[in-house]
């Protein structure tokens, strides 16, 4: 007979918590999920208001090549075929997402894609090393027009750090492509979960013990006691007590806005690079399931905000000061 309550406890009902309880469960474990937040599904939360299934947290897409994964996801839900096909607005204009042919005829009136690589290539920073910040990489590969009308704001604004002084890393995989395909992701599959995401995560969870609202760290002994092992999906830092100090995070704000009008911008994403735009992107959720018609429609303005502990962290600022602090974590 075993000292513990359960086989698991696990820290965040997020994607990771969800998906280790699914799995352990299904192998005759037994799990306990606590979550800080008073509902499941972590960032990835959806919440139906007026009929419209709304990213509480930003846009999430869910795409991937992984045949595993697909099977097992469509365990708990139907996905549409919503392809992602960002656009981004610049001083009156609108340009696509990723960068592809229709991009570069906005921008130079080109129409084939020699043409397109030799005006790339007469713009193109040349270096004889490796590119050292963000902005040396970008111009390496987009030239002078695309990194200022519509990565070196969007970065200054997403980052709140110029461009100099981040790291080239965070660019690298910046899609461009010589075609008219608007897609901006690769993977075989993709697709928005027909009525949100929250429905995978009650499904997932059904027959899963979950307390909400509830804090390891405000009792971390008595959760500890529970179960054999702990599966946290936190922070790093906070879970080793910011001992070798704190993990800077970009953490965001989100101004959301109920209209009276069937559509508002006709696209579920629109980027705004420009700096005199306080706003990095207004997302129009009814557009991820393709839905027509109603007398409303819900738009959630992005804001970055400064980073302190308290806030929900979404992107970790992979630079120099805090992988150095990082894999001090990971080593401990």
């Amino acid at each position: 007979m075993s000292e513990y309550n359960y086989d698991y406890l696990i820290v965040g009902a997020g994607m990771f918590g969800a998906t280790f309880a699914r799995l352990a469960t299904d192998a005759g474990k037994k799990c306990l999920i606590i979550e800080t937040r008073k509902h499941i599904g972590g960032n990835c939360y959806t919440e139906n208001i007026e009929g419209i299934n709304v990213h509480r947290y930003g846009a999430h897409i869910f795409h991937t090549s992984n045949e595993r994964v697909w099977q097992f996801i469509n365990q708990f839900t139907t996905f549409n075929n919503y392809i992602n096909s960002p656009i981004a607005y610049y001083e009156g204009k609108l340009y696509s997402l990723p960068f592809n042919m229709y991009t570069f005829n906005h921008i130079w009136g080109v129409v084939t894609p020699q043409e397109a690589k030799e005006k790339i290539e007469s713009q193109r920073l040349k270096l004889d090393r490796e590119p050292e910040n963000l902005e040396e990489q970008a111009l390496s590969m987009v030239g002078q027009d695309i990194y200022e009308r519509l990565i070196k704001g969007y970065t200054k604004k997403q980052w709140m750090e110029d461009p100099k002084d981040l790291p080239a890393s965070i660019i690298k995989r910046l899609p461009l492509r010589f075609t008219y395909d608007n897609n901006y992701f690769n993977d075989k599959y993709q697709g928005i979960p027909i009525g949100g995401y929250t429905k995978i995560f009650e499904n997932m969870l059904q027959d899963v013990e979950v307390k909400l609202d509830t804090n390891y760290f405000h009792n971390r002994d008595y959760f500890n006691s529970l179960a054999e092992k702990v599966v946290f999906t936190g922070r790093i830092d906070e879970f080793y007590g910011y001992e070798f100090g704190e993990l800077e995070y970009r953490t965001l704000r989100f101004d959301n806005e109920l209209h009276s009008i069937e559509n508002y911008q006709g696209n579920a994403v629109i980027n705004y690079p420009a700096e005199d735009i306080p706003y990095t992107r207004i997302i129009e959720h009814k557009h991820f399931e393709k839905m027509k018609g109603g007398n409303c429609t819900y738009v959630t303005k992005e804001y970055p905000e400064a980073w302190s502990k308290e806030k929900i962290p979404y992107y970790p600022i992979n630079n120099d000061v805090n992988m150095s602090v990082f894999n001090k974590y990971k080593e401990k």
